[in-house]
């Protein structure tokens, strides 16, 4: 099959089974299918219709969400998880505001160059808003080229992604760029899923490899596993019993949960109860309550939540920006990671 014949095969399949009624094809413009492509990324469409729907109603254009502050663009993220993604969006939103009008650039290289956007993202912004020839790799699209190809390597070995970007380039056309671009990622989605694809309606399946092979969910080579290390926490929820209310403070913003607001943190081991006795007040009433494992990409949280009932003597922390007091029905309207998130709504229930 050659180049031609292989874009053709995709865009008619395109023609009567692609999705064309996801909430970003829709009122089409760069700005939508950009917050599109960075919610996408690690998440599936299900899970991020909803967030997209609230973002573009808080967020309507580029130049609101520039203008908006970090927490509330944060609080709408909670949950997507990977909050880089979320602080990347808002600082790129002000710099195509500040750079460039508030128009994106419908160069690949140029987009590139800003927070979050890698190049398989440009690409997609290129084709899908403008029109314009730019190839993609994403997840999906990487699965259906190795597939096709038979690559029973990682696609995350350098050597492996230089070869599926050749293949990438190679098969996208010089017409209907934007419907090209979303069959790709809707066929690798809907048809060549990681498990059970669907081969015998695949329109690639006379040429493909992997299908020839009789075991296509062995294409891609997977990532090689390691063992996630193990790390532990305790999240102290101290509540004001004058005003039943809870002490929040804001992570740094760069790393885990950065820039969301979260309980204090101590080590496994630390003395919990002197701690909260010393830096905030008299403790009446303290219990631990079931720890829970949250999981990241690269390691293991254990959490032990803490529960302390406190009567403030004197002011010995002092609040601020970064650290204060805050109604726990208020708490929730915050950026909040989503233990945190878990751990309130049961203090509120």
């Amino acid at each position: 099959m050659n180049n031609e014949a292989f874009a053709q095969a995709i865009l008619t399949w395109f023609d009567h089974s692609g999705r064309k009624h996801l909430p970003w094809q829709q009122q089409k413009t760069a700005y939508r299918v950009w917050v599109s492509e960075i919610m996408l990324q690690q998440t599936q469409v299900t899970t991020v219709i909803p967030y997209f729907e609230r973002f573009m109603q808080r967020f309507p254009t580029v130049n609101d969400l520039a203008s908006a502050s970090q927490d509330e663009v944060l609080q709408l993220w909670a949950g997507l998880g990977y909050y880089a993604r979320g602080r990347n969006l808002h600082k790129c939103a002000r710099k195509i505001v500040a750079e460039y009008c508030g128009e994106f650039p419908d160069d690949t290289t140029m987009l590139s160059q800003l927070p979050g956007i890698g190049q398989s993202t440009a690409g997609a912004i290129v084709s899908i808003a403008y029109n314009k020839r730019a190839a993609i790799l994403d997840g999906n699209v990487k699965r259906v080229l190795a597939r096709f190809h038979g690559i029973a390597d990682w696609p995350g070995k350098t050597v492996v992604a230089k070869k599926l970007w050749g293949y990438a380039e190679s098969y996208t056309p010089y017409q209907r760029c934007a419907d090209y671009t979303q069959a790709m990622m809707d066929l690798g989605a809907t048809l060549c899923t990681r498990s059970q694809p669907a081969c015998n309606i695949c329109p690639l399946q006379k040429d493909c490899i992997a299908r020839q092979t009789d075991n296509p969910q062995n294409f891609p080579g997977k990532k090689p596993k390691k063992r996630l290390p193990i790390k532990n926490t305790q999240m102290l929820m101290i509540i004001n019993t004058d005003d039943n209310s809870v002490w929040l403070q804001k992570r740094p913003p760069q790393g885990i949960w950065g820039g969301l607001w979260s309980f204090p943190e101590l080590e496994q081991d630390d003395d919990s109860a002197n701690y909260i006795q010393q830096h905030f007040g008299r403790v009446v009433h303290y219990e631990n309550w079931t720890p829970f494992r949250h999981t990241f990409s690269h390691y293991h949280l254990n959490i032990q939540p803490v529960y302390a009932l406190i009567e403030k003597t004197g002011n010995r922390i002092s609040e601020s920006s970064k650290k204060q007091w805050f109604d726990q029905q208020q708490a929730g309207t915050l950026g909040l990671s989503a233990p945190v998130k878990r751990l309130l709504a049961k203090l509120l229930a």
